[in-house]
């Protein structure tokens, strides 16, 4: 399976909000970040327990892959993200758009960083 056919797997599970799924295609010590910034969820069990929160606050996440583009260890997409009301009442997210870097060790993920 290519990079690309895996990181596209891992936002058809985000988007079905199987966390199980999602970082199943990770390294163990995979993270999330903000680009060249502060870790965001670390590791497998902090990126489940990390989007488990998120899409219990907003159940009607999504994220449209808008352009993607494979570059030897790394996937990039540009994605439009819509959150929907969030379930504790808490202000609406206006929908945005981020550029999301996977880097790759063999066939896992090992970093998302979110450039927005």
């Amino acid at each position: 399976m290519s990079k690309l056919t895996i990181a596209e797997a891992m936002i058809a599970a985000y988007n079905a909000q199987d966390v199980d799924l999602y970082v199943s295609y990770m390294t163990d010590d995979a993270c999330e970040a903000n680009y060249r910034g502060a870790v965001v969820r670390e590791g497998k069990e902090g990126t489940r327990s990390g989007l488990a929160a998120a899409f219990a606050k907003w159940p009607q996440n999504h994220a449209k892959i808008v352009e993607k583009q494979e570059i030897g260890d790394y996937v990039l997409f540009r994605e439009h993200v819509t959150r929907g009301p969030a379930s504790d009442g808490s202000e609406l997210v206006e929908p945005f758009d981020v550029i999301a870097v996977y880097s790759f060790e063999g066939d896992k993920c090992s970093r998302v960083e979110f450039i927005r």
